[in-house]
């Protein structure tokens, strides 16, 4: 059964927080956290790539251009809404 994105991105906070608090890596099991966080963020990324999807369905735009609001010079330009 796939991972919802709130378990998955629950994975990657909670392997986040376990690797932040060691003081000495625990190289035993290094290897099953990062396949599982690898897992986990993947799901994450499908996730995110599905709902911009609809979004852009939706709205009848592409994501990248709107939220691509720099102009050439590198100021921000009018965000188009």
């Amino acid at each position: 059964m796939k991972q919802s994105f709130k378990e998955s991105y629950g994975v990657l906070q909670r392997h986040a927080q376990t690797l932040r608090e060691q003081t000495e890596p625990n190289i035993d099991d290094l290897l099953q956290i990062v396949e599982e966080s690898v897992a986990a963020y993947k799901n994450c990324q499908t996730r995110i790539d599905a709902v911009e999807k609809a979004l852009d369905k939706a709205l009848g735009t592409t994501t990248a251009a709107t939220t691509a609001s720099a102009t050439p010079d590198g100021e921000a330009g009018e965000v188009p809404f």
